[in-house]
This record gives C-alpha cells, structure tokens and sequence, in this order.
C-alpha cells in the first residue's frame, strides 16, 4: 500500500486542524502521481486530483482501513482518469494488439547486473526511462493493473475492487502486461549489447 496514504489516516485519525491539512495534502499527492501515470497530462493529473479529494474529503472520517481507503482513492481517481480527453505528450503513437502485449519466443534471457561503476547512476537512470517508456505503451487497462499492483502494491482482490473487474481479469492483465515490460526491457539491453564498444589502448609507446 501507498505509505501516504497510510500516514494520511494516521494524520486524520490523529485530530486537529493541521492533521486533517496534513492527511489531505497527502491524498491529494496520491491521487496526482497516480492519475499522472495513468494520463500523463498535467491538466488532467491535477483535475483528477481535485475532483477526487473533493468526493473523498467528506467520506474519510468513515474510513478506519488504510488499505479500504487506497481502493476508493484509486477507484474514484480510475474513473476520473478513463473519462479524460486530453492527450499526453507523452502517450505512443499508435495502440498494442493483445498479440504485441505477449514476449517473443526468446524471452528468458537474464540481463547481466549492473557493474558496480563511476557510470551506475547514469545507467539505472537510462533503465527507469526505458521501463516508463515501456509502461506508457500499454492499453490503458493493462496499465492501470500494472500501476495498483506492482507501483501502489494493492492485492488482486483490492484491485479487481478498485477497476470493478474480476479478480481472474486482474490476474490475466497483470501477467501480459508483466510480460510486455519485461519484453521491452529485454530488447533494450539487446540494443545496449550490440552497440560497439570504444576501444581501449593498453599499449605504452616506446
């Protein structure tokens, strides 16, 4: 679960003018971060974010569960976010077939860790756009299972809950999308290995 959100009950649970600001400002950071991933429009993200506190700020003195409460964020801002008519900057140009969602045949080839180098940061940096890349290019159901089950860390049950789908629908996304990421990243780093080398001179003129 979202540790904000957690901290956003205990803040309100806690009482007092400046908790209730606190738990808010928390929810409203959830909802945006979430609704960006989803939407990648600025306008939008911050549209969710307020259409959403603003249906949740009056029902959150009936929530006792964190994890209850996640899923009614999530649900609200879901809806928001499939209702929206912007378009990303950032969104693909063209949609996936479920075909493209499945890997190529070769796909089990294990990426060789990250040498422990002046040039790591840069590198995992590189590897964190690819996987956002990757993430963008899924049909949007897909990634809305991929972003509350792997990013927001629901469970399947609070996920189906949370997209009124089944919890075997939920199982079935979460394994294509898995699949397409994991596909992208693996011809990544097919790119990164073939792209020559710079040659190194150990040789000492004389």
């Amino acid at each position: 679960m979202n540790p904000l959100v957690e901290q956003a009950l205990k803040d309100w649970k806690a009482g007092g003018p400046e908790g209730g600001q606190r738990a808010i400002e928390s929810l409203a950071s959830s909802a945006y971060s979430f609704a960006m991933k989803v939407c990648g429009n600025v306008e939008d993200a911050e549209d969710i974010a307020q259409e959403t506190m603003m249906r949740l700020a009056p029902a959150l003195k009936g929530f006792d569960d964190p994890r209850a409460l996640g899923v009614w964020l999530y649900k609200v801002a879901r809806t928001r976010c499939l209702m929206s008519r912007r378009t990303s900057k950032f969104a693909p140009a063209g949609t996936l077939s479920l075909g493209e969602l499945m890997p190529d045949s070769d796909h089990t080839r294990i990426a060789a860790p990250w040498p422990d180098s002046p040039e790591t940061i840069a590198l995992k940096e590189e590897l964190r756009k690819q996987l956002e890349g990757a993430v963008r290019h899924l049909p949007k159901p897909y990634r809305l299972v991929l972003l509350l089950r792997d990013m927001e860390q629901l469970d399947t049950r609070e996920t189906a809950r949370a997209l009124g789908i089944s919890a075997a629908t939920v199982k079935m996304r979460l394994h294509r999308a898995r699949l397409f990421v994991r596909n992208g990243l693996d011809s990544y780093f097919r790119s990164a290995d073939a792209t020559p080398k710079p040659k190194t001179n150990t040789g000492s003129k004389v």
